[in-house]
């Protein structure tokens, strides 16, 4: 989203305000009114009347971002082009992020409702998939599962929403690949292909790298993959899931290159039968917090830690990816990031509670606790696009909302939201502010087109948020665009803002 619409509060354990004035207007019934926002940074209290209780929401600007079309492949590239300045700074190497959405490969009329449709059905998916994962037996079991559903969940689970450009082989090769943060692998198409599903960019062909180099059966590398097979001596997986998505290949070590930065003997998958949709990028870099992931075998050369921005498709702007300690922004609030042995490849949070206006919502903190199970928690997920709560906490989430909307005009839910508003006529209205509390202190506002999002184009807005069919909550990238979010797996902690996308 755009610098000067974004609000981002953050409360903690400081004192520090700024006022940003803005103004409303309703065409409907021709008055206006003056409001002040206030970006507050100060000491978390029990009432949450620290920060303003209501904020705008600008619809005019919303609608006009839902008839924004999305750019041809042939045109994707201009996306991605290196600006000297801001592609390497103090040792920091910066990638762009481009939502999925923001590039059509069809030539069907672009509609927002049915881009919307497309996005909540891989949404669906991704989240079923999710749950199956944390749901299945013992620690040992669910690593197996992990690795499979981690490499097929990019193509009908969902988790294919952020493109980054980067270059695979000697001399590199660029390739669009999907983010993921629950994947623990590094995942590409290769020649020769029996069977692969269309891609932007040429089939990757490992004879044409010369740093290519096949993983044998007896390395390292192949016992950390427990399904693992062994064909002619070379390291081979075959990984399928529940819905028919599979991919089949042989592992090896691969040289990437990141701008200008390169990054040599990353083990990656070579996916030479593969079936799924990555909706024309190449494959996929999981950086989940298991040994297989892009982050867990550069531990050492990035200190555990990364930093990333989203931005919607309907902006003009670029998110971006960041590696290294030395990308962890000074300023930002920190909460604890919590371990599940049972799933290392997650980013759990540790959330205490949900605010919507002056009001703290009445749900108990055990709500969103991991138990000693490894069941419940927070998970924070770049695949997952609408935020999920466990039903008892959803519930009493919305009807706080729906208490303090009563004077905007309702709409019927659409596909996975109950809670809709007809706001055609209206350029923009006022909605109470929606906040989450983090262990420690911190507390997280976030803007009001980040839960409050428009459906269609003709002025069906609805509140982001679904009830989770388990204990599990996810805190989606809906929910997460436009602040620039920070994990420091070396120590433990993630953090919130202070910049913004």
């Amino acid at each position: 989203m755009p610098a000067s619409q974004a609000l981002l509060v953050l409360v903690v354990v400081m004192l520090l305000q700024l006022a940003i004035s803005t103004t409303t207007t309703k065409t409907s019934t021709n008055t206006s009114t003056a409001t002040t926002h206030h970006d507050n940074i100060s000491k978390a209290k029990t009432k949450t009347t620290l920060y303003p209780d209501f904020q705008l929401l600008n619809v005019k600007q919303a609608l006009t971002e839902t008839k924004t079309r999305p750019i041809k492949p042939s045109q994707y590239q201009e996306l991605f082009k290196t600006n000297p300045n801001d592609s390497e700074s103090g040792g920091k190497q910066k990638l762009k992020l481009v939502h999925r959405d923001k590039v059509s490969f069809s030539n069907k009329l672009h509609n927002h409702s049915h881009v919307f449709h497309a996005r909540m059905h891989r949404d669906v998916k991704r989240v079923a998939s999710l749950i199956h994962r944390l749901s299945s037996g013992s620690a040992a079991k669910y690593e197996v599962e992990d690795f499979g559903s981690d490499v097929v969940s990019g193509m009908n689970q969902g988790s294919g929403e952020y493109f980054v450009r980067i270059g695979l082989g000697s001399p590199p090769r660029s390739q669009y690949m999907v983010i993921d943060s629950g994947s623990d692998i590094v995942w590409v198409q290769c020649k020769p292909c029996t069977q692969c599903y269309h891609q932007t960019d040429p089939l990757f062909d490992p004879a044409d790298s010369a740093s290519f180099m096949g993983v044998s059966c007896s390395s390292a590398v192949c016992d950390r993959v427990e399904n693992a097979g062994c064909n002619s001596g070379r390291c081979r997986y075959e990984v399928s899931y529940g819905d028919g998505s599979y991919t089949k290949g042989t592992l090896a070590l691969e040289t990437l290159t990141f701008g200008r930065t390169v990054v040599r003997n990353v083990a990656i998958g070579c996916g030479h039968s593969n079936r799924g949709m990555f909706v024309g990028a190449a494959g996929l870099l999981g950086l989940g917090g298991g040994s297989m992931s892009f982050m867990g075998q550069l531990s050492g050369q990035t200190g555990n830690a990364f930093s990333y921005c989203l931005v919607s498709r309907g902006t003009n702007t670029n998110g971006f990816l960041e590696f290294g300690s030395e990308a962890m922004p000074v300023g930002a609030a920190w909460i604890p990031l919590v371990r599940n042995p049972r799933a290392p490849s997650f980013y759990y949070i540790r959330l205490l509670g949900l605010g919507v206006g002056d009001t703290r919502v009445p749900v108990s903190e055990d709500v969103f606790q991991l138990n000693e199970l490894g069941s419940g928690g927070v998970v924070m997920d770049t695949g997952t696009a609408v935020t999920r709560f466990p039903t008892v906490a959803y519930e009493a989430f919305r009807n706080a909302f729906i208490e303090q909307t009563q004077n905007l005009p309702r709409a019927s839910g659409v596909s996975i939201f109950d809670t809709c508003y007809n706001l055609f006529g209206f350029l923009s209205v006022r909605v109470p502010t929606v906040s989450f509390y983090f262990s420690g202190g911190p507390i997280l506002t976030i803007p009001a087109n980040n839960f409050l999002i428009p459906v269609d184009d003709a002025g069906t807005f609805c509140f982001a948020f679904a009830p989770s069919p388990s204990g599990l909550s996810i805190l989606g990238n809906i929910q997460q665009e436009g602040i620039q979010i920070s994990v420091d797996e070396a120590n433990e902690f993630v953090g919130f803002g202070p910049n913004i996308c």
